[in-house]
């Protein structure tokens, strides 16, 4: 039995499909269920494993998202404070740069 996401997808980067949002296409008067609580009443013995594998990768991906955003940060900060020369300045607006 296998449980997560396979092993190309499990990198890539997560994306919201506006379509499948639940408080999209629901109405609100609307029951609802979860399929992992379902599965959990019905036998399923894996919840709170996934639970905590979740939750460590909520981590993992929280120290990564901090990471990038520094990393891009200080990449601004260093491109704002380049002085180009006007040679440098003329040959990127020709490659369309400026």
């Amino acid at each position: 039995c296998y449980e997560g996401i396979p092993h190309p997808f499990d990198r890539k980067k997560r994306m919201v499909v506006p379509a499948a949002l639940k408080v999209l296409r629901l109405r609100p008067e609307r029951r609802f269920c979860k399929l992992g609580d379902l599965s959990a009443e019905y036998g399923w013995k894996h919840k709170d494993l996934i639970k905590r594998l979740e939750d460590q990768r909520k981590v993992k991906s929280g120290a990564f998202h901090k990471k990038k955003v520094a990393a891009a940060r200080a990449k601004n900060d260093v491109v704002k404070k380049v002085k180009l020369s006007d040679e440098d300045a003329k040959i990127l607006k020709a490659a369309g740069f400026a």
